[in-house]
C-alpha cells in the first residue's frame, strides 16, 4: 500500500482512503464498506482475524498514518517505510543502512564497463565511499562515468570531492554541473513538477521546447540516471532527486504552461470523452499550442485516466499558487470522469480546493457549488448537497444560465427525493424538464423523465411511470447516449417488474448490463445485475438470483455509492427472506437500516424499517419487531406513500404483539 507520505507535490493518503483500499484488496465489497473511520478499522481487524497476512505500508507520513493501519491479530504483521516517522511509538523502527562497501562497490561495477574499472579496486571502493553507499548517489556516478568515456576514475573521484566532504547528493551535484545551461534549466523544472510523472508533451509545454527537441533533453537527463522512464514518453524523479531538483524557484511562466496544457487537454478530452456535456460547454480562456486531441472517446478516456494523479496535483497547485481559475476550471472538467469512476473523496476534495480559491467568480461559483452537491448527494450526504445545490441555483438564474439552472434543479430534486420529499422533488424535476426543452437539451429531458418515472413509482402510479421511462428510452437512442440509455433501461425493467411483466424486465436489465460492461461503468453494471437478480426471486428461481446478487456484489467492489450499497441490502435482504432464511434476511434488512440512518435518506429508511418488522415477525421476535412497525408506518405517512395505509392494514390483521398499538 503506497501512502505517498514524503512523495514531493502528491498529498499523503488520508487514513480513511487507506482503510478503504485495504479492505478492498481482502475481498470485502464496496458496498459493504462504512463511511466512518472507527468502522473501517473495526472492519478492518475482523478480516485480518484468523489469518496470516503481511501488510506492507510504503512511504509513511507520521505515525498516526500508520497507527490505525497496523494489524492487532497475533499472526498478522506490518512492514511499515519511511523516511522520517517520528518517535518509535509503534513498534521497532530498524534503520536501513546503506549498502556494505563490497556491494556497493559491486553495484558500481555491474553499471558501468568491466574494462575501465578492471583492477581498480581501491578506486571504486573510494568513489562508492564518496556516495556515501547509496544506491541512488552510486547510480547517479555510474552513469556520469559511462557518458565520459575518456574520464578516469581519479577525474571522476575528484569532481565528487568537489563538493565538499559531508555532501550527500554529491553525486546528483556533480552531475548537474556537467549539463549544459539548457539541461540544467530543464532538470530545475522536473523538481517543481505536479504530480508524480509527465508525459512527453506536457514536459514539452512546461520546458517551452518542441516535442522533437525535448525528447532529445529527456534522453540526455534520463541517460545519466537524472530523470526515469516509467513507461514509453513517461517520465519522473525518484524523490531525492526532485528534492535537489527543487533547491531553486522554477521561472513563474513554465508552471502556468503546464497547467494550461493540462486544461486545453482536459477539456478536448471531456468533449470527447462525454460528447453529450457539450450541450453546456464550459468555457476554458486559455490556450496552449501543444494542448491535444483525440480521435475517439477510448483515447479521450485512457488519457484522462493516465493524467488522473497529474491533474488533481495540478489542482492543487493551481490553487496554492494564486491560479483560481486554472483550478476550479480543472476542478469542475473533470467531475465527469470522478463521478462515473465514483472517486467522490478525490474530487471533493479538489473541488473544495477550488471553493476556496474561486472567490467572486459567480460563474466559477456556481459551476463549483453545483458539482459539490452531486458528489456530496451520491455519497449520502444529501441534507449536505442540498444546501449546495440551493446555493448554486441562483448564480446560475443570475447569469441567465438556463441550462445551468435546469441541472441544479435535477441536483436539487435529487437530493429533496432521497430526503423524502416526494412531492417537491417531483415539482423541481418538472421545472427542470421545462429548462430543458427551454435550450433543446434532449440528455437532459430524458434524465428528468426518467427520475419522474421513479418517483411516480415510488407512488404506485404505475402507468405513468411505465410511459415516461419509455420515453426515457426513445430519446436515450435517438441521441446515441449509452450511459443514459443503460440508467433508462435499468428504470424501465424495475417499472416492468412492478406491473408483473418479469419476462419483459430482464432483457431491458441484461442490455443495461451489457451497456455498462462496454462502457466499464461498474456502477450501473451492479444496478443491473442486481435488478435482474431482483425480478428471478420474483418469479421464484432463487439460485438464478443468488447468482446474480453475488455478481452484483463483485461488480460493486470498489464503488463508493451510498445509493447502490442501499440496493444490495434490500434486494438481497428481500431474496433470503423469500428463500426461508430469516437470520440472513434481518442481518441485511439492519444494515440497510444503518446506512439508511447514517445518510438521512428517508426511503431507504422505509424500507429498512419495514423489512426489520415483518422479518423480526416471521422469527417470532414480536416484541422487538414492534418499534419496527411503527417507525415504518410513520416513515411512509411522512413520504406520503400508499404503503402507509397497507401497513396499517397488515398490523391490523396481525393477532400477535405486532399488531397491538
Amino acid at each position: 500500500m503506497r501512502l505517498n507520505g514524503f512523495t514531493p507535490n502528491v498529498t499523503p493518503v488520508s487514513v480513511s482512503d487507506a482503510l478503504t483500499q485495504l479492505l478492498i484488496e481482502l475481498g470485502v465489497p464496496a458496498e459493504q464498506i462504512p463511511d466512518t473511520v472507527s468502522r473501517k478499522v473495526t472492519l478492518y481487524q475482523t478480516q485480518l482475524y484468523g489469518t496470516k497476512t503481511l501488510v506492507v505500508l510504503d512511504n509513511a507520513f507520521s505515525p498516526e498514518q500508520v497507527r490505525p493501519l497496523l494489524p492487532e491479530t497475533q499472526d498478522c504483521f506490518a512492514v511499515v517505510t519511511s523516511r522520517k516517522m517520528g518517535d518509535p511509538d509503534i513498534s521497532e523502527h530498524v534503520r536501513l543502512a546503506p549498502l556494505p562497501p563490497h556491494d556497493a562497490s559491486e553495484l558500481f561495477r555491474a553499471l558501468t564497463d568491466p574494462f575501465r574499472v578492471h583492477g581498480r579496486a581501491a578506486d571504486v571502493a573510494g568513489l562508492v565511499k564518496r556516495c556515501g553507499y547509496l544506491p541512488v548517489e552510486i547510480t547517479v556516478a555510474a552513469a556520469l562515468l559511462r557518458r565520459h568515456d575518456r574520464w578516469s576514475l581519479d577525474h571522476l573521484l575528484g569532481l565528487l570531492d568537489e563538493q565538499g566532504p559531508l555532501r550527500e547528493d554529491a553525486a546528483v551535484h556533480a552531475s548537474y554541473l556537467q549539463l549544459n545551461d539548457q539541461l540544467q534549466q530543464v532538470f530545475r523544472l522536473f523538481g517543481h513538477l505536479p504530480g508524480p510523472d509527465v508525459d512527453l508533451v506536457g514536459a514539452a509545454a512546461l520546458v517551452d521546447r518542441t516535442v522533437a527537441d525535448t525528447r532529445k533533453l529527456l534522453d540526455e537527463l534520463h541517460e545519466v540516471c537524472l530523470l526515469e522512464e516509467v513507461a514509453p514518453d513517461r517520465y519522473q524523479m525518484l524523490d531525492s532527486v526532485k528534492e535537489f531538483a527543487a533547491r531553486e524557484a522554477p521561472p513563474a511562466d513554465a508552471l502556468v504552461r503546464l497547467l494550461d496544457f493540462y486544461l486545453v487537454t482536459l477539456a478536448n478530452a471531456v468533449g470527447t470523452a462525454y460528447p453529450f456535456d457539450r450541450a453546456a460547454p464550459l468555457s476554458v480562456h486559455r490556450e496552449s499550442p501543444l494542448g491535444l486531441r483525440f480521435p475517439s472517446a477510448d483515447k479521450a478516456l485512457g488519457w484522462i485516466t493516465a493524467e488522473r494523479e497529474n491533474l488533481v496535483a495540478a489542482i492543487h497547485h493551481a490553487g496554492k499558487h494564486a491560479l483560481p481559475d486554472h483550478a476550479w476550471r480543472l476542478a469542475v472538467l473533470i467531475w465527469r470522469h470522478f463521478n462515473t469512476a465514483n472517486r467522490f473523496k478525490d474530487w471533493i476534495s479538489a473541488l473544495e480546493l477550488a471553493r476556496e480559491t474561486v472567490g467572486a467568480d459567480s460563474y466559477g461559483q456556481a459551476h463549483v457549488l453545483m458539482r459539490l452537491a452531486i458528489a456530496h448527494d451520491r455519497l449520502g450526504r444529501h441534507t449536505e448537497a442540498l444546501d449546495l445545490a440551493g446555493q448554486a441555483l441562483p448564480l446560475f438564474a443570475g447569469l441567465g444560465d438556463v441550462h445551468g439552472e435546469a441541472a441544479t434543479l435535477c441536483t436539487i430534486a435529487i437530493s429533496t427525493m432521497q430526503l423524502g420529499a416526494h412531492e417537491e422533488a417531483m415539482r423541481h424535476f418538472e421545472a427542470a424538464l421545462e429548462k430543458y426543452e427551454q435550450c433543446g437539451d434532449l440528455r437532459g429531458q430524458a434524465h428528468a423523465l426518467s427520475s419522474l418515472g421513479y418517483l411516480n413509482e415510488q407512488h404506485h402510479q404505475y402507468e405513468v411511470a411505465l410511459r415516461q421511462h419509455e420515453a426515457a428510452v426513445r430519446i436515450q437512442r435517438e441521441i446515441g447516449y449509452p450511459r443514459g440509455l443503460a440508467h433508462a433501461l435499468n428504470n424501465l425493467g424495475a417499472i416492468r417488474q412492478h406491473l408483473g411483466m418479469l419476462e419483459e424486465a430482464i432483457p431491458a436489465h441484461v442490455e443495461a448490463h451489457e451497456l455498462a460492461m462496454r462502457l466499464d461503468d461498474a456502477c450501473v453494471a451492479a444496478y443491473a445485475l442486481t435488478n435482474i437478480a431482483d425480478a428471478h426471486r420474483l418469479a421464484g428461481r432463487f439460485t438464478e438470483a443468488v447468482r446474480h446478487h453475488r455478481l452484483a456484489a463483485e461488480a460493486a467492489a470498489g464503488v463508493d455509492d451510498a445509493d447502490l450499497r442501499a440496493r444490495l441490502f434490500h434486494d438481497r435482504a428481500a431474496t433470503a427472506r423469500d428463500g426461508g432464511d430469516q437470520a440472513a434476511a434481518l442481518r441485511l434488512y439492519q444494515s440497510l437500516l444503518d446506512l439508511a440512518n447514517s445518510t438521512g435518506n428517508r426511503t431507504h429508511r422505509s424500507h429498512g424499517e419495514i423489512g426489520v418488522a415483518r422479518t423480526m415477525h416471521a422469527l417470532g421476535r414480536h416484541s422487538d419487531a414492534v418499534a419496527h412497525w411503527e417507525a415504518a408506518e410513520a416513515v411512509y405517512a411522512e413520504l406520503d406513500q400508499p404503503e402507509a395505509e397497507e401497513v396499517r392494514a397488515e398490523r391490523a390483521a396481525l393477532t400477535c404483539a405486532c399488531g397491538q398499538r
